[in-house]
């Protein structure tokens, strides 16, 4: 397994569609999902590619000078709980640090939602590190309340 960075808007928008249609479970709002895609082809993006195409990926999109968040990341469903999401994570924050990130936030479903795939994302984003900063009750929807998360990072500059 190889991690690589996407340059190519064509291939980021082809990959985010291609492995988030594979997550029904999280990105099953084809709106969304669509969104997600089309932001893709402009946005920073590393992938895990194995022996023949990519089986997961993260696109990272920035706030501010020090502020980024995770756009999206997804890994196909035969090779979740294999590490791809945290090495994905883990290159995306080395590739931050050098660009002077001091914060790295996600949204993900709030646990009041009390569904299933979320509690794992959410226990997954714990263990890299992230807090809970926020819920937006209504960012996406009442029946799909936003939970911010955050990380501070070590820039280079620090």
């Amino acid at each position: 397994m190889i991690l690589i960075e996407y340059a190519d808007p064509r291939a980021r928008a082809q990959t985010c569609e291609s492995i988030l249609r594979a997550l029904p479970d999280w990105f099953g709002i084809e709106s969304a999902l669509l969104q997600y895609v089309r932001e893709a082809a402009e946005l920073p993006m590393f992938v895990a590619v194995d022996a023949t195409a990519p089986v997961g990926f993260i696109t990272l999109h920035q706030h501010g000078p020090a502020a980024w968040e995770i756009h999206a990341v997804g890994v196909l469903p035969d090779h979740h709980r294999l590490g791809l999401g945290r090495r994905l994570l883990e290159e995306g924050e080395r590739w931050l640090r050098t660009h002077d990130a001091e914060f790295l936030t996600v949204k993900t479903l709030s646990a009041s939602a009390e569904y299933e795939p979320y509690e794992r994302t959410r226990a997954f984003y714990l263990a890299m590190g992230f807090l809970p900063l926020m819920e937006l009750p209504t960012l996406w929807s009442p029946e799909n309340p936003c939970l911010i998360m955050i990380k501070p990072l070590a820039s280079s500059r620090s």
